[in-house]
């Protein structure tokens, strides 16, 4: 379930007024709110990161990392590279649509697959042009190999240039608290107009918490800075306790 931006919003209004801290527009929370999410989604994967180092005989090892692995699956995707062919240099760009026709910003690549049944090996760059060299190793539409540059997919056999997919991680997408003008110069919300955090409800408490920090940045104001960060840091230790 979705982290309702409206309540997000509200709370953090509610907040700055009753400690009398100031005002934050629409638009500041926007850039704000879309910043912090984009911050604790990428600190997903360093938690994750750090699990995959813990001794697996951990009793709570599987338990922590299934969790962090429910708050990635959201943004969980595949879709269909577009071949490219400039004549000199053939390769597939990333998809900017997924297989759900909506728009992405792609992250992470995952696996690379030919005709949805042969995994497609990924290789760096001096393995892959070795062993695309060699009589022996020579790649084939059956075990075919590729390299990722530049955002980019270079496939050998080159007689490869269509039916590949891909399985990707896709940023959240920005947030947004969509509003029309009151009549008294208001601001007032437009759920259509809004788009929600896609982060883990779980995750409500530190993002209205992220949101007050930078808050206090933006009106200046060194107590709300200190308050939040403090609150930031309690319950990111509470979050690891």
């Amino acid at each position: 379930m979705a982290i309702n931006v409206n309540t997000v919003y509200q709370t953090v209004l509610m907040i700055l007024n009753k400690e009398q801290r100031g005002y934050m527009t629409p638009t500041e929370f926007n850039k704000v709110a879309t910043q912090v999410q984009l911050e604790i989604f990428e600190k997903y994967f360093d938690d994750l990161n750090q699990q995959l180092r813990i001794p697996q005989a951990d009793t709570d090892y599987a338990d922590r990392q299934e969790n962090i692995d429910e708050k990635i699956a959201i943004f969980k995707t595949f879709g269909n590279p577009t071949y490219v062919s400039t004549g000199t240099l053939n390769y597939f760009s990333l998809p900017t649509v997924d297989a759900y026709g909506e728009t992405v910003d792609f992250y992470r690549l995952g696996t690379v697959v030919y005709k949805n049944t042969n995994q497609i090996q990924r290789l760096d760059r001096s393995e892959f042009y070795y062993v695309d060299r060699s009589r022996l190793t020579k790649p084939t539409e059956i075990n075919p190999i590729y390299l990722y540059e530049n955002n980019k997919l270079f496939i050998k056999p080159t007689s490869i240039a269509s039916n590949v997919s891909v399985d990707y991680i896709r940023k959240p997408k920005n947030v947004v608290w969509g509003f029309t003008p009151g009549g008294l110069g208001q601001y007032v919300f437009t759920e259509t107009a809004s788009t929600n955090f896609e982060l883990h409800e779980s995750e409500q408490s530190e993002v209205v918490l992220k949101i007050l920090l930078y808050s206090g940045i933006i009106i200046r104001d060194p107590q709300v800075v200190q308050t939040a960060a403090a609150l930031v840091q309690a319950d990111e230790t509470n979050k690891k306790s």
